[in-house]
């Protein structure tokens, strides 16, 4: 962890630059003048020293010469609300790394950081290092390193977890990075989708089947229960299970015994829990769709993963990650250019971290030139980025838009009779493509969300050219049903 010592007689300012930076991964120290600056230096060297210029007992600046002279591989970054030409010049002068005039963004403070931190030879936040490659989590944000704290507070212990977010979002990871890292390792981690599995079917393979227990069943099977004796035991997406299913669930999670479909034998189990949904599970127990008891005893230990769009200072770092995945796999070695991280992080990302893995894999294997540009990150995305949000766009700005838009490609388009189906098209296309997404590729469950049957979801996939050839089979086993 890299250390920032922080210089500045404000109380507010030293707060709100401390509590910044920790968020962003650095131990921070505080002081108040330069006394107290000498003080700290004497205890430790810090990786980037960030100081005020106005102190009560002398010149900031004057005192960086000094330091600097005596630490000439300590970055120095000076703060001052002096916003003239002559205090940044002497900040260059006296060999400060960076000069920001106050009041200052702490976006910029913290980018100033980064780059102090990589010129002194100290890991940069936009490089992925050895350790972070063994991670099975990558992530620099604050909302990622809130989700990192909390992991670091349940390996040590058997505490329920249930992990919600969006589709995509690596809510897996998560439960196999709790398993990993804690006491469990060892034993199994087994992970049972409630949403692939046929309604009738989801107690047999919870606690098994006896032979003979209904038709078809020829020989005594374990259930997931028993598999994962000892280590853990992970129910993704538990807010599509069945109501008659949380009954029995709650009972073993309340007494840990349970007995197989068509036996008779109590079967007792060490089993940690962990769960996840990318639903809103308070909502669903307020409609009755989700046994409250049940809620509780899974919601234990919360952890609520952020969309990608929430943390796109994560994007290029995770682009970098998965483009450099690809070549150790054998896929071609590519790069990204400064605009392409650009327009990665225009994006908003309905398919989360699985969407932008899945866009480098493609990039790496489809992409002319090593070094990936812009142009083909929109190629790929097409018209779907930058995203229009609702507070940029109403939709009736933007069907205009669209309206102006064919008019200056084809301007007959207006009155030939093609102009409703056009617009129809443009609009239903990215409704689709969204839905499909936040419901992990599933055509059934993402027709139910729009209100239509499968067959018409096909039918419109055909006719506009969607390809869905990603789709899981277990997923679509499920949409089969």
């Amino acid at each position: 962890m890299s250390t920032v010592l922080v210089v500045d007689d404000d109380a507010a300012i030293r707060t709100v630059v401390a509590q910044a930076l920790r968020r962003s991964g650095h131990d921070v120290t505080v002081a108040d003048s330069l006394g107290q600056l000498e003080r700290a230096l004497a205890v430790a060297i810090p990786d980037v020293l960030i100081t005020d210029v106005v102190l009560p007992d002398g010149d900031g600046i004057d005192h960086v010469r000094n330091v600097a002279e005596r630490h000439p591989t300590l970055p120095i970054i000076v703060l001052s609300a002096q916003n003239t030409l002559t205090t940044a010049v002497r900040a260059a002068e006296v060999g400060a790394y960076e000069y920001l005039p106050k009041p200052f963004d702490l976006d910029v403070l913290s980018r100033a950081v980064t780059g102090a931190l990589a010129r002194g030879g100290v890991l940069s936040d936009d490089r992925i290092g050895d350790e972070d490659r063994a991670l099975p989590l990558i992530g620099r944000s604050a909302a990622m390193q809130d989700v990192y704290r909390v992991i670091a507070r349940v390996i040590s212990n058997d505490l329920t977890v249930l992990i919600s977010g969006e589709s995509g979002t690596g809510k897996e990871l998560v439960a196999r990075a709790i398993h990993d890292l804690g006491r469990r390792s060892a034993a199994p981690f087994i992970a049972i989708n409630m949403a692939a599995i046929p309604r009738e079917l989801i107690e047999a393979e919870l606690f098994g089947h006896e032979r003979g227990a209904f038709t078809g069943a020829a020989t005594r099977n374990a259930g997931r229960f028993e598999q994962a004796t000892g280590g853990t035991l992970f129910l993704d997406e538990i807010g599509d299970m069945p109501m008659e299913a949380q009954t029995r669930l709650l009972r073993v999670l309340q007494s840990g015994e349970f007995t197989s479909v068509g036996g008779a034998r109590t079967i007792r189990v060490d089993v940690r829990i962990l769960a996840a949904t990318n639903r809103d599970l308070a909502a669903q127990v307020a409609a009755g769709h989700f046994r409250e008891d049940l809620f509780y005893r899974l919601n234990v230990v919360p952890v609520t993963l952020p969309p990608l769009r929430e943390r796109r200072q994560d994007v290029a770092l995770l682009a970098r990650h998965f483009l450099d995945h690809a070549a150790i796999q054998g896929l071609p070695r590519r790069q990204l250019a400064g605009d392409a991280i650009t327009a990665l992080g225009a994006y908003d990302w309905p398919g989360n971290v699985r969407e932008l893995e899945n866009l480098m894999r493609r990039l790496a294997v489809l992409a002319r030139d090593e070094v990936i540009g812009a142009e083909a990150i929109h190629a790929m995305l097409g018209a779907r980025t930058p995203t229009a949000t609702a507070t940029d766009l109403d939709i009736a700005g933007a069907v205009k838009a669209l309206i102006g838009r064919i008019e200056r490609e084809n301007p007959a388009a207006l009155d030939d009779g093609s102009l409703y189906d056009r617009v129809i098209g443009e609009v239903e296309r990215p409704l689709i493509e969204l839905m499909l997404a936040r419901h992990g590729q599933n055509q059934l469950r993402a027709a139910r969300a729009m209100g239509i049957n499968r067959n018409t979801l096909r039918k419109r996939l055909d006719t506009l050219g969607i390809d869905i050839s990603g789709d899981m089979t277990e997923l679509d086993a499920a949409g089969s049903r």
